[in-house]
């Protein structure tokens, strides 16, 4: 195996979205470092099944004035 080609393998501390923390080992930041998550597992749709819609600059607010009268007709 080569030498002084694989990254540093250390410990660091996780905080979840709701302020909870473990420890786990990453090659990410420097040991003692904090990864604070902005998307977790207890927070994203994909796993909650709760969907939120967000309205950047009224994009949503545009597109829903642009297809009010478009209903299914059948």
């Amino acid at each position: 195996m080569k030498q002084d080609i694989h990254p540093d393998y250390h410990e660091i501390t996780v905080v979840m979205t709701d302020g909870s923390t473990f420890q786990t080992r990453s090659t990410w930041g420097k040991e003692g470092d904090t990864l604070k998550l902005d998307i977790d597992p207890k927070t994203h749709p994909a796993w909650t099944g709760v969907h939120r819609l967000l309205d950047s600059g009224g994009q949503l607010a545009k597109f829903n004035k642009r297809f009010k009268n478009l209903g299914l007709k059948g």
